[in-house]
């Protein structure tokens, strides 16, 4: 049963702007200036911080024109809610587990 869990994917999502770009992303696919207007973010802002979602893997682009279209990759939420629930899990089977005191 695993108990760890993605730290470096938890920090990246810890950011309040990120997760705000990741839940907006939820619900559809967007480019930039659609991210700008959602958030209120500086553009240079904003792309900074897509640009550490993009290396952590959590979003993609899409070239449309002239303009880049992020979408959530739902497989990695999926992957680090699944981690999050073994560790549910194994604190479920663990809760009768105390070790004594020397």
């Amino acid at each position: 049963m695993m108990t760890s869990v993605d730290t470096d994917l938890i920090r990246v999502l810890a950011d309040p702007l990120r997760l705000r770009i990741v839940t907006l992303l939820a619900e559809e696919t967007l480019c930039t200036t659609h991210l700008v207007e959602e958030t209120g973010a500086r553009q240079t802002n904003l792309s900074n911080h897509l640009k550490v979602l993009r290396e952590a893997g959590v979003v993609e682009t899409e070239p449309c024109g002239r303009y880049t279209y992020y979408k959530l990759r739902p497989d990695v939420i999926a992957a680090l809610a699944g981690q999050f629930a073994d560790l549910a899990e194994s604190a479920r089977a663990a809760a009768e587990n105390k070790r004594t005191c020397p």
